[in-house]
């Protein structure tokens, strides 16, 4: 939650820092700071852990009726706190400054209580958020659930798909086989009645060739002399 000595010069949304915390990857909150005065703003973060996140721009001014986006990218994560619980915490400082002033030309003790200006403080606690987090009764656990539910149907729809794609690449395959295999029955027969008519031409033509020798010696025996 946001608490401060005030709330008069800027209003900030949302009021906690909320990242999605998943190993080896970054992670970010947008903030949203606007300034609800005639005067211009200037405001800075800062951090319990500045070496885990990242925050662009850190500080800034803010025109009159006007607002700024400022986002805090959580570095990438080698392991998970324990349950998932975080202690960091955030500190949005702001103060009034003269009219046209420049980020970079703003005094360094502007954000410094001893210099006599008024500085409101508004903190900001940060929450994890789990990949795997089971949906509450909140609106987003509510989306989130939804969103589930609809991932797991897509799901079911595209496995139900890819059976049917499945089966109907197999009843093809089956179809190809068969007509395959009727494709070289075919040329079996159609090789053995090839073979046919040569073997029975060549076994014609060795009775025949036989049965010239046989009228020949047959001859032969008839036409010699009788020895009687």
């Amino acid at each position: 939650m946001m608490t401060g000595t005030t709330d008069k010069l800027i209003s900030v949304h949302p009021e906690e820092l909320k990242f999605h915390f998943d190993l080896e990857k970054q992670s970010y909150c947008d903030l949203k700071v606007a300034n609800k005065t005639e005067n211009h703003v200037a405001f800075k973060v800062k951090t319990t852990s500045p070496k885990k996140y990242f925050v662009r721009p850190n500080t800034g001014v803010i025109q009159p009726w006007d607002s700024s986006v400022i986002r805090v990218t959580l570095q990438a994560q080698r392991e998970y706190p324990s349950d998932m619980q975080c202690k960091d915490k955030f500190l949005l400082q702001s103060t009034i400054v003269p009219p046209h002033s420049d980020v970079d030309e703003l005094p360094q003790d502007t954000f410094t209580k001893d210099s006599g200006r008024v500085i409101e403080e508004c903190k900001l606690r940060v929450v994890y958020v789990s990949p795997h987090a089971a949906p509450g009764n909140s609106v987003d656990g509510f989306q989130q659930s939804f969103d589930t539910s609809a991932m797991h149907l897509s799901t079911d729809f595209n496995d139900n798909q890819r059976v049917y794609r499945l089966k109907d690449e197999r009843d093809a395959a089956v179809r190809q086989t068969q007509q395959l295999q009727q494709e070289l029955q075919m040329l079996k027969i159609r090789r053995n009645r090839k073979r046919d008519p040569g073997f029975s031409f060549k076994f014609a033509l060795f009775v025949g060739l036989i049965g010239l020798m046989v009228g020949f010696l047959l001859n032969l025996l008839l036409s010699s002399p009788s020895t009687d």
